[in-house]
């Protein structure tokens, strides 16, 4: 082949190949199943979206990840598990093509790193494409600092203010969003790198703000006419009333999970660096022509540091750094989280250099922000940010490609950095393409069979899912089908929300009532009302479903030290509920009936 034939090549590649892979390639899991916490539990909240099957505190706290949901499951297929795994998984793709135009049209990066980039951040999203509250989040954010880049590199205050809507309209998608606003920092930081005067930054943050509020007010105005102020307003306070029970939702303790994560990973940093002393021995050691022997050393070094990361085992056996079994979460997290680390040096290192321009140092400082406040205001760690790496991984790499081709030797021996550098990438991109690969969430860990199907639910046609599972929804399905409990509200315990939108069973207040969230005051408030609603208005008793492991006896009610759990038996107990159903996973209760 000529160098035309490969030009063309290239750009066949770059304008249909690589978009068309980064359209698909978020979709691959999406007939693997089958999760009982919070796929189904997103989606049920999405297609029975409302006070009547709804906390209210998640009614509003997620309210436009829940009106998407909502709109979602009105599409062709949208009450099916497949097509809504179809639909939310386009979020992915649209964070990925967006960021992939916008590196390659407006950065001018090389579109195979970009390409390359996007199928590491793509692989990293270890969350379920259900939480709509996550990935419009990233869209909003993503949507944010392109505006913000646009309008302050261009200096066109309209975009500053869309970005101020973006963000504004991200407390609604998700209210712990409330942080993000800090990304208007970037205006300040801009104004100082370009040397703006004072009256003209505080005109462009004017802007930003006057976005973001007209975003909140509209919203707010929006949901007030819907449920009115009131309601809102008091699904918002048992907000920040729940940290004072789930304790993992403060901030404080957030703010700790996230730089401890930071804070406990530099041990990998000190020991990988190590291994660049002999290279920088042997830099100083042998004569400027000796350059082969430098690489040698250099390359052999980075080789042991390689061998020593993946041979490093605990008491127990397990890899320390990182697991070559690519359905567990230890197979990307340490290079994931040691990748964040590479980022925010990157950045800083860029922002403080004399030779990148003004607009790639806004970038950079902007891709700073993203990384670190994608994980403020969740109780996660740093899980957040490794999904959503869209900007970063992309520019980081291009980065690191452009430091082992381009930099020249300085005083200071950079070959040792290099090697360690590649060595590091190559870990970092082959985990996490495993990763991405090989796992998809269940129960908050991944998927580990994919053999079966079940044949008697039209909503969970088409996914592959472990003969156990199968098993079970297929016996509970086949009995709800058969009595005509469709449609029926159901009560729902011990970390089976999901059940309700398999089943198509609406929730009768809240599908994880078990969560620490949804505290005992609340579960007590949403019994009254059942049982206030059977008394005066003559409601049709709701179903009771609960997780086999919490039952002790079939034949009579017991109680538990779970209080909760306690209100929902003295509830079966006063209405004469009996169990109609069992299997090895579920027990279906009916009031008054008879064991099947």
């Amino acid at each position: 082949m000529n160098n035309s034939t490969f030009s063309r090549l290239g750009r066949i590649c770059c304008k249909y190949i690589f978009p068309l892979v980064l359209l698909l390639y978020p979709l691959r899991h999406v007939y693997w199943g089958l999760d009982f916490w919070d796929t189904g539990y997103n989606y049920a909240n999405f297609r029975y979206m409302g006070l009547e099957h709804m906390d209210s505190m998640w009614l509003f706290a997620t309210y436009l990840s829940n009106l998407t949901g909502h709109f979602l499951t009105l599409l062709p297929g949208g009450h099916t598990l497949l097509f809504m795994n179809l639909y939310t998984g386009l979020f992915v793709s649209l964070l990925a093509l967006v960021s992939y135009y916008f590196l390659t049209k407006r950065m001018r990066l090389p579109a195979w790193a970009v390409f390359v980039g996007e199928l590491a951040a793509v692989s990293l999203c270890w969350c379920p494409t259900a939480l709509l509250y996550n990935y419009l989040t990233y869209v909003l954010f993503l949507a944010g600092v392109l505006l913000l880049y646009e309008g302050l590199s261009q200096e066109k205050n309209t975009f500053l203010a869309l970005a101020g809507v973006m963000l504004g309209s991200n407390v609604f998608v998700r209210f712990s969003n409330l942080p993000e606003a800090g990304l208007i920092v970037a205006v300040w930081v801009y104004g100082f790198i370009a040397c703006k005067k004072i009256k003209k930054v505080l005109q462009e943050t004017g802007f930003c703000i006057l976005g973001y509020v007209g975003a909140v007010s509209a919203w707010l105005g929006l949901i007030s006419l819907r449920y009115g102020f009131s309601c809102y307003v008091n699904g918002i306070k048992r907000l920040f009333a729940m940290t004072e029970i789930a304790t993992d939702y403060k901030a404080a303790s957030m703010l700790y999970k996230m730089f401890s994560g930071y804070v406990d990973h530099f041990y990998w940093v000190s020991r990988i660096l190590v291994f660049a002393l002999p290279g920088i021995l042997a830099c100083f050691v042998f004569p400027k022509g000796w350059k082969w022997i430098k690489g040698v050393v250099c390359a052999a070094s980075a080789a042991a540091c390689a061998v020593w990361l993946y041979g490093s085992r605990d008491a127990a056996g397990n890899r320390n750094f990182c697991d070559l079994r690519f359905d567990e979460y230890s197979s990307m997290l340490k290079p994931g989280i040691l990748f964040l680390i590479l980022t925010l040096a990157v950045c800083l290192v860029r922002i403080f250099s004399k030779k990148p321009d003004k607009k790639e140092k806004l970038f950079a400082g902007l891709v700073f922000l993203s990384v670190f406040i994608t994980s403020i205001g969740s109780n996660n760690g740093l899980l957040p940010s490794l999904n959503n790496l869209f900007l970063a991984a992309p520019y980081v790499l291009w980065n690191i490609y452009g430091f082992c081709t381009k930099c020249k030797e300085s005083r200071f021996p950079l070959l040792p950095l290099k090697a360690l550098a590649i060595m590091f990438v190559s870990i970092f991109l082959f985990q996490g393409l495993g990763f991405g690969v090989g796992f998809a969430f269940a129960e908050a860990t991944g998927i580990k069979k994919i053999d079966t199907k079940v044949e008697n639910n039209d909503i969970l046609k088409g996914i592959y899912m472990s003969g156990e599972k199968a098993a079970w929804m297929e016996g509970l399905s086949a009995y709800v089908s058969r009595n005509g409990l469709e449609g029926r509200e159901v009560i729902l315990y011990g970390n089976i929300p999901s059940v309700s939108f398999y089943l198509g069973m609406p929730s009768a207040f809240n599908p994880w009532s078990d969560l620490t969230s949804f505290g005992a005051a609340s579960m007590e408030a949403a019994m009254k009302e059942i049982e206030a609603e059977l008394s005066e208005k003559g409601e049709e008793y709701p179903v009771v479903i609960l997780n086999r492991d919490y039952v002790l006896d079939l034949k009579e009610f017991w109680r538990s030290e779970d209080v909760k759990l306690d209100m929902i038996l003295q509830f079966m107990e006063d209405y004469g509920y009996r169990a109609t159903y069992v299997n090895d996973k579920f027990v279906l209760y009916e009031n008054g009936g008879k064991h099947d």
